[in-house]
């Protein structure tokens, strides 16, 4: 069913929905991908008893399927926990318009944090298909929240990983790492604090992946809208994804 062009409802059989780190969950789905074009897109799914959908970044996907990770913080999210393998999901895939790899040069640099680290998995996948050398910066709050340190490791790039009490890794936030590494670009997903640390200590240009509350997650409801140095833009369909030249802080 066609929501809005390239906006497509598609319905995923659950593989598996398993907890991987704290009150995170990785849920990996079978059905048709071919909405999803870039790394940084989101998926919205309906959940049985609520109104509102509840957007997910898109963690990886490929022909058969995408696996998507999120956090246990609502009842939303509590029912998304207990679903179980071989049930049928509604989402509508494709949303947002993800990250541009065209820009990140050689050395590009990947930070993301919390559940921001999500969609930093299939843009570090994509640019490392593409001939670069990325490095990945991951914050967490504590070791028992830390995920996919290894899965990041195993693609091949160069990983660091903090922790705000400094029971994994660098003990502090992702900024007490990248101050002192030399890139060419830079992307990054996670909390707003976080971002604003990245732009006052960034050395580069970059794209920053908005979370952001959202209604319908397709650009009707104009609930997430945001001013930029452009005019209003709407995080879930112009975004999330907005170049740090175009941000106003």
């Amino acid at each position: 069913m066609l929501i809005e062009e390239k906006y497509i409802q598609e319905f995923f059989t659950v593989d598996k929905n398993e907890n991987i780190a704290g009150d995170v969950y990785e849920m990996h789905l079978l059905g048709n991908t071919s909405a999803i074009t870039k790394p940084g897109q989101f998926v919205n799914i309906k959940v049985d008893g609520f109104y509102l959908r509840r957007p997910i970044s898109v963690c990886d996907y490929d022909s058969e399927g995408l696996t998507l990770i999120y956090k246990v913080v609502g009842n939303g999210t509590e029912v998304m926990s207990k679903i179980e393998k071989c049930a049928v999901l509604d989402l509508l895939v494709g949303l947002g318009n993800g990250f541009d790899t065209s820009k990140s040069g050689d050395r590009p640099l990947l930070i993301g944090g919390g559940m921001g680290v999500a969609p930093m998995y299939n843009l570090c996948k994509k640019l490392i298909a593409e001939g670069k050398k990325p490095i990945v910066v991951n914050g967490f709050n504590s070791a028992k929240d830390v995920y996919y340190e290894n899965e990041f490791k195993a693609l091949g790039a160069e990983v660091y990983i903090t922790t705000a009490d400094g029971t994994n890794g660098t003990k502090g936030f992702v900024t007490d790492v990248t101050k002192n590494l030399d890139y060419t670009y830079f992307y990054t997903c996670g909390p707003m604090p976080m971002f604003k640390a990245v732009e006052a200590t960034a050395k580069t240009s970059g794209q920053f992946s908005f979370e952001e509350r959202m209604g319908c997650g397709f650009g009707a409801c104009m609930g997430c809208s945001c001013e930029t140095k452009y005019g209003n833009k709407r995080i879930c369909k112009d975004g999330p994804v907005l170049e740090r030249e175009e941000i106003i802080w």
